[in-house]
């Protein structure tokens, strides 16, 4: 089944353009760092070709396409200006296999070949690239993934002067992460390449935004924070360099830092709906942990404005739009609006079902929302499409994603099970889907998890009376999801039920001091107001 939701009418934010010119040359005005990649294609091509790649390390695709064809067409004999179209067409290698345009890729390495190149270090730039893309029809991401990433360690050892070579690697070896990997090896590993970097290149986009991306994960959020606060300055004039540092503030709890950065982000996207819709998701998510409701449902309207043609959405503009209703109904209890959620009608049905993984996102808030709300058939209605999502995303290959919906398919199921009054079964189930998420790592598309399964897994316990479980579960999912406003309010509401008013006065005076001014009249503020005034 289908869900359809109206776009609303609305002005989208407008787009601010920061300047348009070269990164490294003289007459630089565009902000995009400094990139100095050597070639040996023509001199006009070589200072296209370093402002070509500081756009790709900001993850500019559209401007980078641009760039990277341009040089082609200047100098015919660069076989490295297809070696960037390839880089380009690979996309985020943080999305993959997802990003990952394989057709286009292929055919501009291909031709990078023919071209040629004038040095045997630019082709062993060409030949690794190649294994990205070599026999995908029939050899899994995976293994190609894997023979990249040795091929551009092999290279950065051949040429130890190149310091491209070496930035590239660490963004590879941080990207073929397994997100169930919890001693987090590769990212790890790539932020010891780039961190020496970071000092002696302060001006090097990718340097700061690999940063990011290798710290994005809770238990090592803290070390990202440098690169967080130097990326935005260095790549002004670049959307992605705006948001990126959103992703450390949101695994901190930096909500007024997240909103501000996504606020320049969606202004610098300048109609780029990819970044727009993406920068939106990360800024609903933060005004909701402030409780600033009025915000976040008006950036709702500006999301449902984007109008992508069909057949060109891209999954990050896919998964935010179909991210922010959800949120917005989950994270304030909402459980009937929830459960009545349409499908956002500005995304095509064609498009939908290229990205089962962000339509899966509705069928989640729907079962969980009717689960809540005390329609157990209903729940099992939506829980029987998110196995429909994890069916094909399994038969796509896309196992972290099939993974994810078996997740949200286990949190749903435990709700649906309590909606029936098995709370015995229920509380087991939502056991094991906490587990389960617990081994699971959130993936750079999302701010987070909708809502952590061991936060649900604290609702359900206050529901049953047992509110000092309930508090045990609420600090564990604090602990890595900081300064989440239920997570708070939760822990709040079950010290003070299992009778430490110490703990409870902390939680509730934490919650308050969090949101500050302009938060939305919301109960549980009332109810901690009324807690810590009543000494």
């Amino acid at each position: 089944m289908r869900h359809r939701l109206a776009a609303k009418s609305s002005v989208l934010v407008a787009g601010l353009l920061l300047g348009a010119t070269l990164a490294t040359s003289a007459s630089a005005q565009e902000q995009l760092g400094q990139v100095q990649f050597t070639v040996s294609c023509t001199a006009e091509a070589q200072a296209k070709f370093n402002r070509a790649m500081a756009l790709y390390h900001s993850f500019a695709w559209k401007a980078a396409k641009q760039a990277f064809t341009e040089i082609a067409q200047l100098d015919p004999k660069c076989g490295m200006a297809g070696w960037g179209l390839s880089m380009v067409a690979a996309d985020n290698p943080f999305a993959w296999p997802v990003s990952l345009r394989l057709a286009e890729g292929a055919e501009a390495i291909q031709k990078a070949k023919q071209v040629g190149a004038g040095t045997a270090r630019e082709r062993d730039y060409i030949g690794a690239l190649e294994l990205l893309y070599r026999d995908h029809a029939s050899t899994p991401h995976r293994p190609r993934a894997l023979a990249y990433e040795e091929a551009m360690e092999k290279l950065t050892a051949r040429y130890p002067d190149d310091i491209e070579a070496r930035i590239l690697y660490a963004l590879t070896v941080s990207g073929n992460h397994d997100l169930n990997d919890k001693t987090f090896a590769r990212p790890l590993k790539a932020a010891g390449l780039l961190e020496p970097l970071f000092i002696s290149l302060p001006q090097h986009p990718g340097v700061a935004h690999y940063l990011i991306h290798s710290y994005d994960y809770p238990p090592i959020a803290q070390k990202g924070l440098p690169a967080a606060k130097r990326y935005s300055q260095v790549a002004p004039a670049a959307a992605h360099a705006q948001h990126m540092p959103s992703h450390i503030f949101t695994r901190v709890g930096h909500w007024h830092e997240s909103i501000a950065a996504n606020q320049r982000s969606v202004q610098a996207a300048a109609g780029d709906t990819l970044y727009t819709a993406h920068g939106m998701d990360y800024m609903v998510y933060a005004h909701l942990q402030l409780a600033q409701d009025a915000s976040a449902t008006k950036v709702l309207a500006d999301a449902l404005a984007i109008r992508p043609e069909p057949g060109t959405s891209r999954f990050g503009e896919a998964y935010g739009i179909a991210a922010i209703p959800a949120r917005l109904a989950l994270e304030r209890g909402r459980w009937a609006e929830a459960a009545k959620l349409e499908l956002p009608a500005n995304i095509s049905d064609a498009d939908w079902k290229r990205f089962p993984q962000s339509e899966s996102i509705n069928a989640f808030a729907r079962a969980l929302g009717a689960a809540r709300s005390g329609d157990a058939a209903g729940a099992r209605r939506e829980i029987d499409r998110l196995g429909q999502f994890q069916r094909v995303l399994t038969e796509r290959k896309l196992g972290y994603w099939a993974e994810q919906s078996e997740v949200q398919s286990k949190i749903a199921t435990a709700w649906a099970l309590r909606a029936e009054g098995k709370d015995a079964e229920a509380l087991a189930a939502l056991r094991a889907a906490a587990d389960h998420e617990d081994r699971t790592e959130k993936h750079v598309v999302t701010p987070g998890p909708f809502i952590p399964a061991r936060e649900l897994l604290g609702d359900l316990l206050l529901e049953l009376n047992r509110p000092a479980e309930a508090l045990t579960q609420y600090e564990a999912s604090i602990a890595k999801e900081p300064d989440r406003f239920r997570g708070v309010y939760g822990a709040a509401r079950a010290a003070e039920l299992a009778g430490d008013r110490e703990k409870a006065r902390r939680f509730y005076g934490h919650l308050i001091k969090q949101v500050g001014d302009g938060a939305a009249d919301r109960p549980e503020l009332r109810q901690a107001k009324a807690f810590v005034g009543a000494r």
